[in-house]
């Protein structure tokens, strides 16, 4: 086992677990979008990163799963900027199960946090972890879907938004769709009707059905 660089840890005691789970005229978004080169983790991210990954080793070791839950908690309760480094050492000391459950976690944060946590994944060339926790976002309620979708596009990250709305019409009703389109309608209808249009004739067809009901769309 590799010993941590020095630097601080967030305590791993016995806290009780908290985190996201634990309460605690618009344009294309694939066009829009900015291509990034993926952002090197500065070297204090790194330290952190090697430093959380040493303690959760020795919880994990010593069967303290729930000190071990609580850490990943306060990594995502933490600066986004840190968590590709974080992500990279976990799957590095073979860790990669304690990352699932970090996106996990993430994706019930608040709709600025997630939009951040994304951006960050997806400035860290890190896509698939962004799509990933953009899926495991698309259950929340339509409100905060809107604000998370809006904050990713106020950031840039108009890729990352249209991915969270593909998700979202892919697996949540089209009258669903249509409450979130409602949120915003001059921005956020062409864009789902074009996320809906990618995943499938029939469910472009049904999301205008809900749409005209809506009164967002004519007929």
């Amino acid at each position: 086992m590799t010993a941590p660089v020095p630097g601080s840890v967030p305590p791993a005691g016995g806290a009780a677990p908290r985190g996201a789970r634990f309460g605690g005229g618009a344009s294309s978004g694939r066009e829009a979008d900015v291509v990034r080169a993926p952002a090197a983790p500065p070297a204090d991210a790194v330290r952190a990163a090697v430093n959380a990954v040493y303690a959760l080793q020795r919880l994990r070791a010593q069967g303290r799963s729930g000190e071990a839950h609580v850490l990943l908690c306060e990594a995502v309760d933490g600066p986004p900027a840190l968590l590709p480094a974080l992500a990279g050492e976990l799957h590095r000391a073979g860790l990669g199960a304690d990352w699932s459950i970090l996106l996990w976690e993430a994706a019930s944060l608040p709709p600025d946090r997630l939009a951040a946590v994304a951006g960050v994944l997806a400035d860290a060339g890190r896509a698939a972890d962004c799509e990933e926790l953009l899926r495991q976002g698309v259950a929340r309620p339509v409100e905060e879907l809107a604000g998370a979708c809006d904050a990713l596009r106020a950031e840039g990250h108009h890729r990352e938004a249209y991915a969270l709305l593909t998700a979202f019409v892919r697996v949540r009703a089209p009258e669903d769709a249509a409450r979130l389109a409602g949120e915003d309608p001059r921005v956020l209808v062409p864009l789902l009707l074009e996320a809906a249009r990618a995943v499938s004739a029939a469910r472009e067809r049904d999301l205008s059905h809900a749409l005209r009901v809506a009164g967002l769309i004519g007929t």
